[in-house]
């Protein structure tokens, strides 16, 4: 079984940072992509940023520039770093992975920006 533990939400002010990260344990024989996603209240969830086993990377439009998304393949670990955050960027952000055909959530950690 494998499991997803995000860290690093919490509250922050307008443009702050934040840095999640995401660590996967469990029975991962070859990692294909690690990504981020986020959910708002009353939205429905949608692509923050995705890396892939190659160092290919996708970002939603709404976040180029300002989130960087890297892995670490060695510890399992995916991590977003957050610059200049919006009030609009509040949400629960799920981490997930994918290996094989199968795929795995986070539980979700919580970013809210506000003053």
């Amino acid at each position: 079984q494998v499991h997803l533990v995000e860290s690093g939400g919490g509250l922050v002010q307008p443009g702050g940072s934040l840095r999640l990260s995401c660590a996967a344990s469990g029975r991962l024989l070859s990692i294909n992509a690690m990504g981020w996603y986020r959910q708002a209240p009353g939205k429905q969830r949608e692509l923050v940023a995705t890396t892939t086993s190659g160092g290919t990377t996708n970002y939603a439009d709404s976040v180029k520039g300002r989130f960087t998304i890297s892995r670490d393949n060695a510890k399992k670990m995916v991590y977003l770093q957050m610059n200049s955050l919006k009030p609009e960027d509040t949400a629960v952000y799920y981490c997930r992975v994918t290996w094989g055909l199968y795929e795995a959530w986070g539980q979700g950690t919580q970013v809210t920006v506000s003053s």
